[in-house]
């Protein structure tokens, strides 16, 4: 607890009462940080922060990075803007050094303030002086990392900067003839094949690899260490909140994530049926908030690898020239797209046909007559998304009704949205188009008239499949392929254990399985958070078993 002598040396302090002192010594938090500790994150509630010892920095996320904005020593303040204004705070604040501050929440300032009026006075005037600086610091444009230059609607572009945007990599794309890709490279081109990148530094590409794109984006692509206690398969919502809690833990802890972390629902245009935001939150932002926690507590996240293998006798993962040992494996790689039987649609595969739909994707509905198929709440909430940039959205449905698939707050929303419609009983039986999307035809099976319907942007959401058939056959599953467990994989698996599986525990001992790939799992982003935690409860005790048994 801080003492009256050490308060009455604030100068925001210095002229008040003995009084008012013990008030402030007996309501203030007096925080202690070590070098790196956080004190406060941007977006907490509002508080105002008074530097007593050592060094801090003000740290705020700009296009995606964090930066440091404003250094505070001994007596300075932070939080004027928030407690003065009534917002969340906007920046963190983070220790140079060993260091101490001290936090008076809004309670306990206000009541300062109506003791002693010159505080606020004084912590307003601070504000003004603050919101320049916060002000610069937000406008700043975003200073991206690559250029990527291809054709409108190119599958590669797509592809590319689909997988940009959800490892949150700052970036630019044009197409060939655009006047302004001339006066970017100072009047040189670049040619194909496409899609052609052209990094910060000058480095040119032509037609890259994701994992190359990776490299030289410094995302890591290879696991560090060759032995780990957990590797977890699978960078969804299921797979990164296993990491956040195995890394929390003291567990050395490797993600293996063939595309970007999120998974499916990190397309999601926006959640609303998650606990804790009560105005929804979009796929990505969950995702890249779980990502940061993860890798803050030390797991590792390794992105464009497939696991080619695992050996349950030796407990080893094969990630095509790597190889790791561990001592538990948790399967957490969630569903893939079902694909449409309708080759005329699936070959204009990215260059106007779309499997899911996320924020990035705006651009290709911006303007346009778009159709999505799908009954379910991805469809849904795509639906509402592209509502506010499409011309017209249309859902096709091959269901008599959205009731028995679909969440009724979404339902009820998209009948606000007067260019939202919904066919029912329909189904797209084929699309047109040379090179790009040009049109699909459309059955009403209510009636069997076929009509044609012009369009350039087709997302297609019609539910997902487990791609399970690479685990070893001691990994039982059901008949659809996803993976059993607990008491129903004791039931169909060659369970050999003298114990009973965890509930999360797969027919293999120390192997287990979350999220959409576990067969019964009931398909939403806070079940699959919840088994993931869960999972690690269930690892612990399964190591536990392990060692007293050696």
């Amino acid at each position: 607890m801080i003492t009256l002598e050490e308060l009455a040396k604030v100068p925001l302090f210095s002229a008040l009462s003995e009084k008012e002192l013990d008030f402030l010594a007996r309501s203030v938090e007096d925080i202690r940080l070590v070098t790196g500790e956080y004190g406060a994150h941007e977006g907490e509630a509002r508080a105002l922060f008074v530097m007593i010892e050592g060094k801090t920095e003000l740290t705020k996320v700009i296009n995606g990075v964090e930066s440091v904005i404003a250094i505070r020593l001994p007596g300075e303040l932070a939080g004027e803007i928030p407690i003065t204004l009534s917002t969340p705070l906007p920046a963190s604040i983070r220790a140079v050094e060993p260091s101490r501050i001290l936090k008076l929440d809004a309670k306990v300032f206000h009541t300062l303030a109506a003791m002693v009026p010159q505080v606020a006075v004084t912590v307003g005037a601070a504000a003004l002086e603050r919101m320049e600086m916060l002000r610069k610091a937000a406008s700043q444009p975003p200073a991206p990392e690559i250029l990527l230059v291809a054709p409108e609607r190119d599958p590669g572009m797509h592809a590319i900067g689909s997988f940009l945007h959800r490892n949150q990599i700052a970036f630019d794309s044009l197409a060939p003839d655009d006047p302004a890709l001339a006066a970017r490279l100072g009047g040189q081109t670049m040619s194909g094949p496409y899609p052609a990148v052209q990094l910060a530094d000058g480095t040119r590409l032509t037609a890259p690899t994701l994992r190359t794109i990776a490299k030289l984006c410094g995302l890591q692509v290879a696991p560090r260490l060759t032995y780990y206690d957990v590797v977890i398969i699978g960078g969804g919502p299921a797979g990164l909140t296993a990491a956040v809690n195995a890394a929390s833990e003291g567990l050395r802890t490797v993600v293996v994530e063939c595309f970007a972390p999120g998974g499916q629902a990190g397309t999601s245009t926006r959640i609303e049926n998650y606990p804790g935001f009560p105005f929804g939150v979009s796929g990505d932002d969950l995702a890249s908030n779980t990502l940061k926690q993860a890798k803050r507590l030390g797991a590792e996240i390794v992105v464009t690898r497939r696991v080619a293998g695992v050996d349950l006798a030796a407990m080893t993962v094969t990630l095509d020239k790597d190889q790791v040992r561990t001592k538990a494996i948790v399967l957490a790689m969630g569903v893939e797209w079902r694909r449409m039987a309708v080759e005329s649609v699936d070959r204009l595969i990215g260059s106007g046909v779309y499997y899911g739909a996320a924020r990035s994707d705006a651009g290709l509905a911006q303007g346009k007559d778009v159709y999505l198929i799908g009954a379910g709440n991805s469809a849904g909430q795509a639906a509402l998304f592209f509502s506010s940039h499409a011309s017209s959205v249309t859902l096709i449905v091959r269901a008599e009704s959205l009731a028995s698939s679909m969440s009724q707050y979404l339902i009820d929303q998209m009948a606000t949205k007067r260019n939202i419609r919904v066919e029912t009983r329909s189904e797209v039986i084929a699309g047109h188009g040379d090179e790009r999307l040009q049109a699909i035809d459309v059955i009403d099976r209510k009636t069997g008239t076929t009509t044609r319907r012009t369009t350039e942007a087709l997302f297609v959401l019609i539910g997902a499949h487990a791609s399970t058939g690479w685990l070893p056959e001691q990994v039982a599953r059901d008949s659809h392929g996803f993976i059993l467990t607990g008491s129903d994989a004791l039931k169909q698996g060659p369970w050999d254990s003298g114990r009973e599986p965890f509930a999360l525990e797969t027919s293999a001992p120390g192997v287990f399985a979350v999220g959409d790939v576990r067969s019964g799992s009931v398909k939403r982003v806070a079940a699959a958070v919840g088994e993931g935690g869960m999972a690690i409860a269930f690892v612990h005790r399964y190591l536990q078993l392990a060692s007293n048994t050696r």
